[in-house]
Parts: C-alpha cells; sequence; structure tokens
C-alpha cells in the first residue's frame, strides 16, 4: 500500500491580516495532483485541518472540494483525525456523510476506543492494513482530576492517559492483526498509528502558534511511549518535519505551508510511506512555495539593499520588515513604501524598534489590553504584585494550562 502523510493545514489561518486562501487552494490542488501521480491508496492528515474551531465558510468549502476531487482519484481512503486547532464536533458532524466517499473521520476519543481503530480494504474487499486513528487527546479525556494533586501529579497523569490509550488501541489492532494473518499468512497487514500531540525534543519555531499553546508536560512524551506493533505513527502539531527521537518511521510531516515567518525558509514536504511488507519505505516529497515570505532585519541600508535585490529578481514576496539601526528613523514607513512602489512585493509588517522601545519606555501607562496577549497581560500582573522568580515558574505553568483548557472548549458541542 501507498499512504501519503500530512497534517496542519490550518486552512483560514491570515498572516499580519492577509488572507491566505489562494495558497490555500494552490496547496490542496497540488495535493490531489499528487496522490494521482503517485498512485497513492490512503491519505493520512494528521489533525489541525482548519485554524480555528469555527472556520470560515470559503475554508470549509476549500476542505469539502477537496474530498470530493480526491474520491474521483484512484485514492481509496482518506483518514483525518482533529488536531487541537479543531473543533471535534464539527469534523464529526458530516462523518457519516463523508463515510460514502470513503473518507473516515475521528473527531475525538469516544466511548467505545473501537470507534479510532479502521480496517482498510483492497478492492477485492480484502483487508490489507489497520489505522488506529487517535486524534487530539484533550486533558479531560484522558486525565482525572483530584484534590490536593500537584504539578508532578498532573504531568504523570497526563503522560500514563496517552500511554495507556495507544497501547489499548495497539492491542486491539494487534489482534485484529493476528487473526487476519492467520486466515491469510502471506499478506502484509501493516498497523499505522496516527496522533496530534507534542514530543521530547520537538522543534518548533518562533510565530507557527506551537510554542504559545505548548505545556512543559506534553513534551516528555518520546518514542517508548509508542507499543513496537506499530509500522508507522503519522503524527501532527509540529510544523517543522522531524522524527520522534531516533525512531525514523515516527514521523511528524510538517505544516505544507509556511504558517508565519519563522518557517518561512523550511522545506515543507509530504511524506509517502509505501508498505510492501511492514517495514516501511519512507520518502519526503517537497511541497512547492505557493508564496514566498521574506523577513528583512537590519538597518537602513540593509533593508533598502535587501528590497533592491528582490525587485530585480522580480520576486513577489509578503514582506516582514524589522528595523533594528541605532538611528531613530521617524519617516521609516514612507521610505519602504517607496522602495516596493513600482515592484510585486508587498509589505505585511514593518517593525520600528527604535520608535517602539522610546514609545513604551515614555508612555507604558497608556497601553490597553489591546497592545498585549493573555501572556503578557499575566506577566505584568507578576510584576505588578513583585512575584519572586522562584514562584514565576509553577504560577506560569498554571496560568498555561488554565488558557490551553480554555481554547480546548469545543464551541461547536451542544
Amino acid at each position: 500500500m501507498k499512504f501519503l502523510h500530512t497534517s496542519d493545514w490550518h486552512l483560514g489561518r491570515s498572516l499580519h491580516g492577509r488572507k491566505r486562501y489562494d495558497e490555500f487552494s494552490a496547496f490542496l490542488a497540488w495535493l490531489k495532483q499528487t496522490i494521482a501521480s503517485e498512485h497513492i491508496d490512503t491519505l493520512l492528515v494528521a489533525g489541525d485541518i482548519f485554524d480555528t474551531s469555527t472556520p470560515s465558510n470559503r475554508a470549509q468549502t476549500l476542505y469539502y472540494q477537496f474530498l470530493c476531487d480526491v474520491s474521483q482519484t484512484a485514492c481509496r481512503h482518506i483518514i483525518i483525525i482533529a488536531g487541537n486547532h479543531d473543533s471535534p464536533s464539527f469534523l464529526d458532524a458530516p462523518k457519516a456523510l463523508l463515510r460514502t466517499l470513503h473518507v473516515h473521520v475521528v473527531g475525538a476519543m469516544t466511548a467505545d476506543i473501537k470507534d479510532e481503530m479502521i480496517v482498510l480494504h483492497d478492492p477485492q474487499g480484502q483487508p490489507e492494513a489497520i489505522v488506529c486513528a487517535v486524534p487530539y487527546l484533550r486533558d479531560k479525556d484522558i486525565r482525572t482530576v483530584e484534590p490536593g494533586e500537584s504539578m508532578e501529579d498532573k504531568n504523570t497523569k497526563l503522560i500514563q492517559g496517552l500511554r495507556q490509550h495507544y497501547a489499548h488501541i495497539c492491542a486491539l489492532a494487534e489482534d485484529q492483526q493476528k487473526a487476519f494473518l492467520s486466515l491469510n499468512p502471506d499478506t502484509p497487514m501493516p498497523i499505522i498509528a496516527m496522533g496530534h500531540l507534542f514530543s521530547s525534543g520537538g522543534k518548533t519555531v518562533d510565530g507557527d502558534g506551537v510554542r504559545e499553546l505548548y505545556v512543559g508536560s506534553l513534551a516528555h512524551v518520546d518514542e517508548s511511549l509508542f507499543p513496537a506493533c506499530i509500522d508507522y505513527l503519522a503524527l501532527g502539531h509540529l510544523h517543522v518535519p522531524q522524527c520522534v527521537g531516533k525512531a525514523q518511521h515516527l514521523r511528524y510531516s510538517g505544516s505544507p505551508i509556511p504558517m508565519g515567518y519563522g518557517e518561512a525558509k523550511q522545506e515543507k514536504q509530504v511524506l509517502l510511506v509505501e508498505c510492501a511488507h511492514t517495514t516501511p519505505s519512507i520518502t519526503a516529497i517537497t511541497v512547492p512555495c505557493f508564496q514566498a515570505l521574506e523577513r528583512i532585519a537590519g538597518s537602513l541600508d540593509d533593508i533598502c539593499t535587501r528590497i533592491t535585490q528582490l525587485k530585480q529578481a522580480q520576486s513577489h514576496a509578503w514582506l516582514e520588515i524589522d528595523y533594528t539601526g541605532a538611528e531613530m528613523i521617524a519617516n521609516l514607513r514612507t521610505s519602504v513604501e517607496a522602495w516596493v512602489a513600482d515592484s510585486t512585493l508587498e509589505v505585511l509588517q514593518l517593525k520600528n524598534r527604535r520608535i517602539t522601545e522610546r514609545i513604551l519606555s515614555a508612555a507604558h501607562q497608556q497601553e490597553t489590553l489591546d497592545d498585549l496577549n493573555e501572556t503578557e497581560v499575566f506577566q505584568r500582573c507578576l510584576d505588578s504584585f513583585e512575584v519572586l522568580p522562584e514562584d514565576r515558574l509553577g504560577m506560569t505553568q498554571r496560568y498555561q494550562q488554565i488558557i490551553q483548557s480554555i481554547k480546548e472548549e469545543d464551541l461547536n458541542a451542544e
């Protein structure tokens, strides 16, 4: 069988207010073509299909049109799990209808864990693979709360919950695999698992939206958590393509387009997994760049020089410009707009650190809540109450967990 592993589409995401639907549309068109040209049997989408739990109509149209288009190819199955950005109930709502297109959706952990185990069949109706489609597991799914428990107790319970969940479903899959092989011992029957989580040592980048949601306990998930019977693990959540530890068959595909300027230099990819037997062959397929992003930082001369180079190359890049020179430049925006006026370049964000630092130092009291995010507000509270450094870590961890629980609330659930 040929699987294609992708994740973290974040349909509907914008960049400094700029809508990116053209990029998403171009990626999905390319993905459909790749599925057809590579003769993919099964597409695995490991979470964060949408950027928010209430996606726009246009984002939904891209999603459903893609599923319909792929159903017309030779791809026999599409398996989708929810990520932390997705609404489980929203993804699950049309699952019965999507099943007619051979699209399997697992939005949330259910009462019966067998609902997460999907047996794939070949064109003759014979079983050919088992997929353990584990969605993003929220705190309330895998941990019971007890009075007086410490942060260490909570962290331990989270890891135990994840470990037990994967052990349980993989044990069921292994029993199913043995039953199939007893009838057809010469037929390969790989076990493919999916997940959306943060693994130990996982690489993140500034602005990818992952680091901001990170809660320390989840970073301790390592390769030992996953049962040995898994032939390939398709993970989502981290935007940088990578393995879990040294295990080559436990993979993050990464996001297919840069979600921020910190990802602009990455080579984005999807993963082609071939299971001729149970040992998979894994090949990275590079995703084309559909919209160039360019971060320019430096003095006024540095910025001017780089813009000139991009103009000469006839670049269509979206620019993030960060002026870090020592000189105070009051008319920076006017200068930059003049430099890009006769080009196809577009400036999405302009940072003037010297002006910003002067304004904030002179008028700190004039800030409003609109100028700060929730983490910055909390840090200001800690500063205001003169909380000691040794107490800040624990308080910040608890605050992050409260924020995470709020963001995990399914707004579409009844």
